[in-house]
């Protein structure tokens, strides 16, 4: 059987009991290291759990995924996924692939920062749609997400923005080339994702982006979860200029008109300028 196990927002202990006792029981444990990170390394995980741990990077989750299933067939397996395991299009991909296959799986869910989010204090069923914000390029720039933010702000919702991370991605050179070469990891900031949002307000001219401007409210958190946990709220363009420190970050562009007690708890977040 194959059991997808959610670890939680990242700290070795967020894993649930049912979770633990899978992993415990399991023949192999994989950790999913593409979709999301740890806040603790993995050699934290095995000494928590006792058990040796296999660290599923990027190809073998979208690639590899037969060593995964295959494996599953007769013995038991888990891969263990931060946050919630159907948080992402790949997991459901893999349950997918598994049910093709004839092979049992069970999914042991967990906290993510879907649910997460309201500890800024904006309400969770005042949340539009979840939008993903990509690292841009010289030569890449995709904008069609700020339309998806300023759809949700219109009928005033908040966004949660997921940053974008690089992990294990081959160079652009290396693409043509039988050895990868891989770029160093790398985890989008608050402030890297507002300066591409202000790049994105600035370039459009037309009336299409009403009143989110660069000193619309945003929100900016790190590390949700875990014992650094910061949160803070400024204005997009003081977001440009604000450190929340290490890895990893998310952005809420809050609605246009907040509930009073919204206000009230986001009143504490606010940065002194």
């Amino acid at each position: 059987m194959l059991f997808l196990v959610g670890l939680g927002l990242g700290d070795a202990r967020d894993i649930t009991v049912r979770g633990l006792e899978a992993v415990k029981g399991c023949h192999k444990v994989y950790l999913e290291a593409y979709t999301s990170q740890l806040t603790v390394g993995h050699k934290a995980l095995e000494e928590f759990y006792g058990r040796e741990i296999i660290v599923a990077d990027r190809e073998l989750c979208e690639s590899g995924t037969d060593e995964l299933l295959n494996g599953s067939k007769d013995q038991d397996v888990a891969l263990l996924v931060v946050g919630d395991p159907l948080g992402a299009t790949t997991h459901t991909d893999i349950l997918l692939r598994a049910k093709q296959k004839n092979i049992p799986y069970k999914v042991i869910q967990n906290a993510s920062i879907i649910n997460a989010v309201g500890c800024c204090g904006l309400q969770l069923y005042s949340f539009g749609e979840t939008i993903s914000i990509p690292f841009w390029t010289d030569n890449w720039k995709p904008d069609s997400f700020f339309d998806k933010i300023l759809g949700n702000y219109t009928r005033g919702l908040h966004t949660l923005c997921l940053l974008d991370i690089k992990v294990k991605e081959p160079t652009e050179e290396s693409l043509t080339k039988k050895v990868k070469v891989y770029m160093e990891p790398r985890f989008m900031s608050t402030s890297q994702a507002c300066q591409q949002l202000i790049e994105i307000i600035q370039n459009r001219t037309e009336n299409t982006v009403s009143d989110l401007t660069v000193d619309s409210l945003v929100v900016g958190l790190a590390r949700v979860g875990a014992e650094t946990q910061k949160i803070a709220a400024c204005t997009m363009r003081q977001m440009c200029e604000t450190d929340l420190g290490p890895p990893l970050h998310s952005l809420v562009i809050p609605a246009r008109v907040l509930h009073p007690l919204e206000e009230e708890f986001l009143e504490q977040f606010k940065l002194d300028v």
